[in-house]
């Protein structure tokens, strides 16, 4: 492993290369930043504004925002409404939705606007959930197919002519050049960037799944949406987008942060709403060797709230982040022993970055953290 000279993230992270300076290339896309003409980017923001508005129905939506309830998406729903838009957010209501969750997601609703809330049948969820850990190591899958295929399908349904999403992650997380991600989400972006292992729900279908007990999963095709002319773009290509400026915005609009402190991660205002979703961000750890915290603390340092110092004593002293109570939540919804849940997870661990001692323990040589309390 080797770890960026700049923030805290490994060259293990998917589509993270470091250059010769040994920094990585989501850093040097954030020092591209400041060059931005953002002025010149809000104002081809109105124009896509002014295209819905005139594309939309008379008695129609003009934009179709993913919502759910998370400071993101409340922050989405809150510029779309500045903007004058007149929107329908929908959500996939995910099975092990948190109570903090359900209330944002109220607040977000009162915000003014129509919503859908999505849900799957749990007995198909549960199905493809554990299919998708069993082969690939990851439960969210069936989630991010959800996310990214159930919009379009409501888009094109009510002919909504602009989906509108929050960040780029593609551009937060690794890409150097926007232009390469693309700042609207089509289907190049999916299958390199919306982690579902380059898989479509077609490639889940068998004689336990049938393609119609995953019909919600699946998306609409090219020439549907060529036909609506539906528009996916990411709201952060045009407003700077920075988690801590959101958290404000969805405060200011009724959002509240976990008192109790992060559920994993940083933020104790994200990844709140979801009880599984510390799993796919857990599994990173036997994956490529980091957690979801190095990733939070990696945008501070590239916003200048922490010193690479800093972060690295911020993971030294939070430790173990294993979420042994969500681990414990999902066994129970998916009707398997958390014995079998571990002895997954270890099949995916990577041999090439792990090692383990002569007392069974495994670790990573070339951590971050040369004092790491392994276990």
């Amino acid at each position: 492993m080797k770890w960026c000279q700049q923030c805290v993230l490994p060259d293990t992270r998917p589509h993270l290369h470091l250059d010769t300076g040994g920094v990585c290339n989501a850093c040097r896309a954030h020092a591209t930043k400041p060059a931005i003409d953002w002025a010149a980017r809000a104002a081809r923001l109105q124009e896509v504004v002014e295209l819905a508005k005139r594309q939309a129905s008379a008695h129609g939506y003009d934009c179709l925002i993913p919502v759910s309830g998370g400071k993101d998406s409340t922050w989405q729903t809150a510029q779309c409404l500045d903007l004058g838009l007149r929107p329908l957010a929908m959500t996939w209501k995910t099975p092990g939705r948190t109570e903090i969750g359900r209330r944002n997601l109220e607040a977000l609703i009162a915000l003014g606007v129509d919503h859908i809330d999505w849900q799957i049948s749990p007995k198909v969820e549960t199905r493809f959930m554990v299919k998708a850990f069993e082969r690939f190591g990851s439960t969210a899958i069936p989630m991010h197919l959800a996310l990214f295929n159930m919009p379009l399908t409501l888009a094109v349904r009510f002919q909504i002519p602009l989906v509108v999403w929050g960040e780029n992650s593609a551009f937060e997380y690794g890409a150097v050049d926007e232009a390469h991600t693309g700042f609207r989400l089509d289907a190049e972006w999916l299958r390199t960037y919306g982690v579902t292992h380059g898989t479509t729900a077609a490639d889940w279908v068998d004689e336990e799944l049938l393609a119609k007990d995953l019909a919600g999963y699946f998306g609409p095709t090219a020439e549907e949406l060529t036909a609506v002319d539906v528009r996916a773009i990411f709201l952060g290509y045009y407003l700077s987008w920075d988690p801590q400026e959101t958290r404000r915005v969805a405060e200011a609009h009724g959002f509240c942060a976990d008192a109790r402190g992060p559920r994993t991660g940083y933020y104790a205002f994200a990844d709140i709403d979801d009880d599984f979703i510390s799993l796919h961000h857990w599994m990173k750890w036997y994956k490529f060797g980091f957690t979801r915290l190095f990733d939070n603390l990696s945008l501070e340092i590239r916003h200048g709230r922490l010193t690479r110092v800093q972060a690295i004593e911020i993971i030294r002293q939070t430790g173990d982040q294993t979420p042994h109570e969500d681990i414990d939540k999902f066994c129970a919804f998916a009707g398997i022993a958390r014995k079998r849940f571990f002895e997954i997870a270890e099949q995916f661990r990577n041999r090439e970055i792990w090692r383990r001692r002569i007392d069974g323990v495994w670790t990573l040589p070339e951590f971050l953290i040369e004092d790491w309390r392994w276990s």
